[in-house]
């Protein structure tokens, strides 16, 4: 009897403690379906995270924001970043789809935003821009006034 208690005791602890011993949650990876259905079905924001040139010379998924994460040398300031992506969302906990050239941006910025953020309902488009375009899709043309669009 007291060797079940303190079983069923030490359960009760580990369980409890369970919690705060998983990891934050985790970044997912999407397709171009289902970016488009957390688009379309849950008002998603999508943001492209690449540079001002990127978006001049392959331009942006139709209703995406730019608003670029890494700098030229691979710097960024998460701050002032997630201070824009605050006043782009509607709500706190809307879902969010990272949009680079290829994925590799999106998703090292996309575990930044929930691993040291705990940022719920990040998404990040797997294969970037070049499978949205290899795929067929439109794409809206975003020319800084210091570049012309190719």
């Amino acid at each position: 009897m007291i060797k079940h208690r303190k079983l069923i005791t030490s359960l009760l602890l580990l369980f409890s403690l369970l919690p705060s011993l998983l990891p934050a949650d985790e970044l997912s990876r999407v397709d171009i379906a289902q970016l488009i259905d957390l688009r379309d079905r849950q008002n998603a924001l999508i943001i492209d995270i690449r540079t001002p040139q990127e978006w001049a010379a392959s331009g942006l998924i139709p209703q995406s924001y730019p608003l670029t994460f890494f700098d030229a040398e691979g710097r960024y300031d998460l701050d002032r970043w997630l201070a824009k992506l605050d006043k782009l969302r509607s709500t706190p906990d809307q879902a969010v789809v990272l949009v680079c050239k290829s994925g590799n941006r999106s998703a090292k910025a996309g575990q930044l935003l929930t691993q040291t953020q705990q940022m719920k309902n990040i998404y990040h488009l797997q294969n970037g821009i070049v499978g949205w375009v290899t795929a067929g899709n439109p794409v809206a043309r975003n020319c800084p006034n210091q570049l012309a669009c190719r």
